[in-house]
């Protein structure tokens, strides 16, 4: 038993859950998850036995015998950052680290056409569909925010800033593998920035296990 308890969504559609999960597992923070499928009277239980939570990813953290609840993943972000500075989950350089908090930030609350429009599916390929003109404003400023990051910060490696994948990175894998299920490429410059967030560390585990899910959620279907 690990001090982290990570509750979580089905991991073919909950892009939240995943930003949670790889904020531990592509970090080596060691914990233990449990994955309760959306929509089902148990997830409705799960959100009751977790209040003030209502949704996931949710943390109960086990501090020195009192268990704390943390659901927002920005907080688990930061948790995580404080309790194992050897993770590395911020850029070491203070420019860097407050450039990729802007980021992280950014997407945390922003992009909501896309997200609408372009739910995750990992189970499916929707290519071309889900586009729009304000879905296309959110994909043209999601390139920007990489393209500016790698060109101030982004020597010496794919991610966007640089050669270590960081909280930025996680949180933009979700958008990396939307863009993958409905076939939005990247410009030229960031195509190796894309392909990477696509293959980030530890996301094989997540896309096997999302493959093997028995739960078909047809409202994630675009048409």
């Amino acid at each position: 038993m690990t001090a982290y308890t990570l509750h979580l969504g089905n991991k073919a559609y909950s892009s939240w859950s995943l930003r949670g999960w790889l904020l531990f597992s592509a970090f080596g923070v060691p914990f233990d998850e449990k994955v309760t499928p959306m929509f089902t009277p148990e997830f409705e239980q799960l959100r009751r036995d977790v209040a003030p939570s209502y949704q996931v990813p949710t943390l109960l953290w086990n501090n020195d015998g009192a268990e704390h609840v943390v659901w927002d993943s920005l907080a688990i972000a930061e948790l995580l950052a404080e309790r194992h500075p050897e993770a590395g989950h911020w850029p070491a350089d203070p420019a860097a680290r407050a450039a990729a908090r802007c980021l992280t930030a950014e997407m945390h609350a922003s992009f909501r056409a896309l997200r609408a429009a372009m739910p995750m599916n990992l189970k499916k390929q929707f290519p071309g569909k889900g586009r729009s003109e304000e879905v296309d404003a959110d994909i043209a400023r999601i390139f920007q925010l990489w393209g500016w990051a790698r060109d101030r910060f982004g020597d010496g490696g794919p991610y966007l800033f640089g050669a270590k994948f960081t909280v930025a990175d996680a949180f933009f894998v979700p958008v990396a593998l939307r863009f993958e299920t409905y076939g939005v490429e990247a410009p030229a410059p960031l195509v190796n920035t894309l392909a990477a967030l696509q293959t980030a560390p530890t996301l094989d585990q997540w896309r096997a296990a999302a493959d093997a899910e028995p739960w078909i959620e047809a409202r994630y279907d675009v048409v």
